[in-house]
């Protein structure tokens, strides 16, 4: 079976879908996801400090206020496939934000169809009762439609997502890369 990657590069798939994946798809997205690191760390992520590496274990809170954190979290999100909770959470943030009753309805809408709604694009994992709510909340929609669920997937991101990306590879290479990038001006400074 040949594999297929679509534009966005962390999607991979077989053609016909649901069929028994084959057993060599763990090397070979393996060596794509350490060729997706090395890649998001040196394009995507501008130098973030050693500082600001060892402060996204202080907490969670602590990472998502950090903006190379937010990226670097996001990617190792991808690698898990699970993106979609970090990007909900971005949007109800924004959300929160916004003033005039229509641009709220018409992003309410498009929050709902992206991520809540049954079947959606980036389908959040969440509860019948806490989707229910958020669908008659749409009727008339508030900047607090969505923060029960906004709660849900942050906690949810906390308590599993967050622990495994301290513990990972990822993070270990990204924490190694800032710490040489030191030692780099160190060097320069002292000569």
């Amino acid at each position: 079976m040949d594999l297929v990657q679509s534009e966005d590069t962390t999607s991979m798939f077989y053609p016909g879908y649901g069929q028994i994946i084959h057993k060599s798809w763990k090397p070979r997205i393996h060596i794509h996801l350490q060729s997706l690191t090395k890649t998001t760390i040196q394009k995507k992520l501008k130098g973030p400090t050693a500082a600001d590496v060892n402060l996204w274990t202080e907490s969670f809170e602590r990472l998502l206020t950090n903006q190379n954190g937010q990226m670097a979290f996001k990617a190792f999100l991808k690698s898990e496939f699970c993106e979609e909770n970090l990007e909900f959470w971005l949007a109800c943030e924004e959300f929160k934000c916004l003033k005039t009753k229509e641009i709220l309805a018409s992003t309410a809408v498009d929050i709902y169809e992206q991520f809540i709604k049954t079947d959606s694009p980036k389908q959040i994992n969440l509860d019948f009762h806490t989707r229910d709510c958020i669908t008659q909340s749409l009727q008339h929609p508030t900047t607090s439609c969505f923060v029960a669920a906004q709660r849900k997937i942050y906690h949810l991101m906390e308590s599993d997502t967050y622990p495994r990306f301290i513990q990972s590879d990822f993070y270990k290479e990204l924490r190694k890369i800032a710490c040489t990038g030191i030692k780099k001006n160190r060097r320069r400074i002292l000569h």
